[in-house]
């Protein structure tokens, strides 16, 4: 993979937000190890705010399947930490070392470590939120869809708990890996993700293995009655993860009974300038579905705009 692409879908998590009269402080404790995989230590940072509302959001580090703990800006999730969230910035094992059936697995670890440790980060282990964007919206949602309980016949108590969300606010996720921008469009590696090859590992010859896997990574194919509500934000221009992706999933939600709701930025393309504000929007859709009720009438719970 060239380093230019793999940097075009990550910088979306650098650009700058501008800070406002109206962000709150918060305390950040770097690099808690919430897994390791072949001796490779999995880390999270953890942002405390001043006012803490008791609850927990996960904002997934990802861009290309590629993670790194100098891609945390708190700035980027500062509006959910305004609404009194603590968040956990979880980074993951990064391609081409890991691929991203290990990723997911990795990422529900750090879901199953964070209810284990609930009491400890002062959050409630039943009301864990998760966000991300690209690469990460994608593992946000196979946690919205795949997470579920833990092993209790497990040595290690961590893997005995759920690694399941209550609900999701991400951008332009994959979410169909066999049906990418158009019916039969095969992305797994290939086609317009072709430069993010590495991240998909050893993909089967065979057409029908072929098959299996894609689906097996790809969000849509899990969708089940009970799945969290789901809020996305997707550019209408984007040519990398066509906005077609969040359709079809939604739907795919809505059908099974769930609740979805995607925002469509006009002529937007992967990734647009304030940020902040976009974050806001999940801000209110976690205080709305995990919240619920707890603040009082007009406050930040309010849904965004449009929203069911």
């Amino acid at each position: 993979m060239k380093l230019s692409c793999r940097w075009l879908v990550l910088v979306w998590l650098g650009i700058a937000a501008s800070a406002t009269a109206d962000d709150r402080k918060f305390t950040r404790t770097e690099d808690v190890i919430y897994g390791r995989v072949f001796g490779t230590a999995l880390t999270l940072d953890i942002f405390k705010p001043e006012s803490p509302n008791g609850l927990g959001v996960i904002y997934v580090i990802s861009g290309g399947w590629f993670s790194a703990h100098s891609a945390i800006q708190a700035k980027i999730f500062q509006p959910i930490l305004n609404h009194g969230y603590t968040v956990f910035a979880v980074v993951h094992g990064s391609n081409p070392r890991f691929h991203i059936p290990e990723v997911v697995d990795q990422m529900e670890r750090s879901v199953r470590f964070i209810r284990h440790h609930a009491t400890d980060f002062g959050i409630d282990p039943k009301k864990i939120g998760v966000s991300g964007g690209s690469a990460g919206g994608h593992l946000s949602l196979m946690l919205a869809v795949r997470g579920g309980s833990g092993k209790p016949e497990a040595g290690d108590p961590i893997d005995r708990e759920s690694s399941a969300v209550q609900a999701v606010g991400c951008f332009f996720p994959p979410t169909d890996f066999l049906n990418y921008g158009t019916p039969g469009e095969s992305a797994v590696g290939e086609g317009i993700l072709k430069d993010f090859r590495s991240a998909f590992g050893d993909v089967p010859a065979d057409a029908d293995k072929k098959a299996a896997f894609a689906r097996e990574i790809s969000p849509i194919y899990h969708v089940r009655e009970g799945v969290p509500p789901i809020f996305i934000i997707h550019g209408d221009a984007d040519k990398l993860v066509p906005i077609q992706q969040s359709e079809i999933f939604l739907a795919k939600v809505k059908s099974a009974g769930g609740v979805g709701h995607l925002e469509i930025r006009q002529g937007g393309l992967h990734g647009w300038d304030k940020w902040e504000q976009d974050t806001e929007l999940f801000a209110r859709w976690f205080d709305q579905h995990l919240l619920a009720g707890q603040q009082s009438a007009g406050d930040a719970a309010a849904s965004p705009e449009g929203s069911p």
